[in-house]
């Protein structure tokens, strides 16, 4: 596993570096252009992470591919679904931080595709300034994904959802789809370590335009959390389980003794 997890995590970033390099003459293209070759690095990451680490992706509740104005709110436990989701999207503009645009190479191709960047120090202005995008994009048929929580949380630890995915969904006016998944198993945060096994992915029933904020809010928190504890027992009773964090171990416990009652 050691050995498998070094070798995928160079094969990973010098597959991430050729991309931008030899597709860089290509950047001059409209962005519409370019979407294939995205596609394209996705799913090459995904193949390397599956010969390599072992790591399998097992997609639910998709068809082969979401198009038309959506707004996709997505569990984040790992670099994983940066990428993973991609591909399950026919024009795709993830929210990000502004940050990642000042990285050489990468910074100029996210900024090219059309990700909307985020500037955190601008505080309420930033959530203003990202509504207004986010709308702009879906107004021209993009799907927007947002991580909810705002930064990677542990399998099974305590949820957080902030105020930018509703402001997102008032804004843009179309519906929601909520994404649950339990890749933080095999591809932990700040570790390097990549587990062998099948990370799921799923996608849940569309929540429809028009909710109340507070209902919305509810009603997708419910959804992704409820999945995802799915998601994580059926990781746990696998034949070959990965490693549990302290956080899932917690959880699986406090669903053990809901279900007992």
């Amino acid at each position: 596993m050691v050995l498998r997890s070094l070798l995928f995590n160079l094969a990973f970033y010098v597959n991430l570096v050729l991309w931008m390099v030899v597709c860089l003459p290509l950047i001059v293209l409209p962005r519409r252009a370019l979407r294939p070759f995205m596609h394209a690095w996705a799913k090459s990451s995904i193949w390397l992470l599956r010969v390599v680490a072992g790591t399998r992706l097992e997609v639910r509740g998709a068809p082969e591919r979401f198009d038309g104005p959506l707004l996709v709110a997505a569990k984040h436990q790992s670099l994983f679904e940066t990428f993973a989701l991609l591909h399950c999207f026919a024009d795709p503009a993830f929210i990000l931080k502004h940050e990642l645009t000042r990285i050489p190479l990468f910074g100029w191709w996210i900024t090219r595709i059309g990700m909307i960047a985020v500037r955190r120090d601008k505080g309420a202005r930033a959530l203003k300034d990202m509504g207004r995008d986010a709308r702009v994009q879906a107004e021209s048929g993009r799907q927007v994904l947002i991580f909810p929580e705002g930064t990677r949380r542990a399998p099974g630890d305590d949820p957080a959802y902030k105020v930018g995915v509703v402001l997102l969904y008032q804004e843009m006016g179309v519906p929601c789809l909520p994404v649950a998944l339990n890749s933080g198993l095999y591809w932990p945060r700040r570790k390097w370590q990549r587990y062998p096994g099948t990370i799921l992915v799923e996608f849940l029933e569309v929540l429809p335009a028009g909710l109340p904020r507070k209902e919305f809010l509810a009603r997708l928190e419910t959804a992704i959390e409820t999945a995802s504890d799915r998601l994580l027992v059926e990781a746990a009773r696998a034949p070959h389980p990965p490693p549990l964090p302290e956080t899932a171990r917690k959880r699986l416990q406090a669903i053990g003794e809901a279900e007992a009652r």
